[in-house]
């Protein structure tokens, strides 16, 4: 059975602003494992902007899907990471067994997400 369906869209531009005043701004977003794991490797500092839109908007449509909003619920609660085939899927503290289904987006100016979560053993 559907808990919850979020979605978040938030502009890539915003983003940059963020990360040029504030030199941590990725560190509040990401956990540790994203960080290391996928946007220091990025080589472009356009792409790792476009990333960190996209996991911003993910975590964020999370929230939202949860009915919790952010504060209640942390960036760092929240980790998205890819399979082999770079498909994002979200691992969520205090979630476990829950299925969340993500899809993350991006065009020139935007990023979104959307979040759809289905309660534990009711698929």
């Amino acid at each position: 059975m559907i808990k919850g369906i979020g979605i978040d869209i938030i502009e890539i531009d915003r983003i940059q602003r963020a990360l040029v005043k504030n030199s941590r701004f990725a560190e509040r977003i990401l956990t540790e494992m994203e960080k290391i794991r996928y946007f220091d490797k990025l080589d472009s500092p356009s792409r790792r902007t476009e990333f960190l839109a996209g996991r911003f908007a993910a975590k964020e449509a999370f929230a939202k899907a949860c009915g919790r909003g952010i504060g209640k619920l942390s960036f760092q609660d929240m980790e998205v990471i890819t399979n082999a085939a770079g498909a994002p899927s979200m691992q969520v503290s205090r979630y476990d067994g829950w299925v969340i289904h993500l899809s993350i987006t991006h065009s020139r100016d935007y990023a979104v997400a959307q979040v759809v979560i289905e309660e534990p053993g009711r698929i």
